[in-house]
């Protein structure tokens, strides 16, 4: 008999051991160490995490006809979709702050969007989705289910959810109404005035390439945040007996699988540095490649 070893696990050697010749993340470029680059690797991060909340288990029900999920995972679902949009909805707010300070007071804009304020932003971003995740969760999931097992809807939203209970008490639909509001109403508050502020300044330019160049800088950021605010009131503003699952199922389609997708599009498409770090990254892997070879 031969000795012999159990291989329990393996080990990737990589693309190579220089590391002067490691593919570089376009994070690791240094025109993208800036405030808004900030919230848009984050904002990037999110429409991943909320996205894949939701859209492994609607291709296996697709796929395979797994139409089940268990308690604990909806309650799963449920919280991570909740928090992650949350926070996706303030980083929004804060790109609007940021594109103002850039826009209407850009001699002072380092002095005002510092790193500690940019990363005190961001922290508070991920602290109202943990505490609006975890409101949700907790008021959806405490109350009785006595009905229907069959959420009529493609993933564990709050609302569809709701309406599975047995409870007489309106108040968990309440609390989610009033939080919901809260949280469009207050947030678009502040996006439009800093965008009106915004507005005002650049039509004071006196250079229409100053104007242009302005436009340019807040035109994704609007596109992002029409598409987004505008089927969040679709959904979750409307009062429940003008509730139809048929229609909110399309809106969320667009909510959890489309928007994510988008996002990364309008802004890398019409963003140059975003391009040159892109073409950057790419060049430096075709002569790994080639030296490999």
């Amino acid at each position: 008999m031969e000795n012999s070893t159990v291989v329990t696990e393996f080990i990737l050697a990589g693309i190579t051991d220089d590391p002067q010749l490691q593919t570089p993340l376009i994070l690791l470029d240094s025109r993208l160490h800036t405030p808004m680059y900030v919230f848009l690797s984050h904002l990037s991060l999110m429409d991943l995490a909320y996205s894949t909340a939701v859209t492994p288990k609607v291709m296996a029900g697709f796929l395979m006809g797994d139409k089940a999920i268990s308690y604990n995972a909806c309650a799963t679902q449920l919280f991570c979709f909740v928090g992650f949009l949350v926070v996706e909805t303030f980083l929004l707010v804060s790109m609007a702050c940021d594109r103002h300070a850039a826009v209407c007071k850009p001699l002072h804009y380092s002095n005002i969007m510092t790193a500690r304020v940019c990363a005190w932003m961001v922290v508070g971003c991920y602290a109202f989705g943990l505490l609006e995740a975890s409101t949700h969760t907790w008021n959806t999931f405490s109350l009785p289910f006595c009905r229907s097992n069959v959420v009529d809807h493609f993933f564990c939203d709050v609302t569809p959810v709701l309406a599975l209970s047995c409870s007489e008490s309106n108040r968990s639909g309440m609390v989610f109404f009033i939080l919901a509001g809260f949280n469009i109403i207050f947030t678009i508050m502040v996006i439009l005035v800093s965008y009106l502020f915004i507005f005002v300044t650049i039509l004071r330019m006196s250079s229409s390439e100053g104007r242009q160049k302005a436009f340019s800088t807040c035109a994704s950021h609007l596109t992002s945040i029409f598409i987004f605010y505008g089927t969040g009131a679709f959904m979750y503003l409307q009062p429940g007996s003008r509730h139809s699952m048929s229609t909110d199922k399309i809106a969320s389609v667009f909510y959890a699988i489309v928007i994510p997708m988008v996002n990364p599009l309008i802004y890398s498409l019409r963003n140059k540095e975003v391009k040159r770090a892109l073409k950057k990254a790419v060049g430096t892997l075709r002569m790994s490649l080639w030296l490999l070879g």
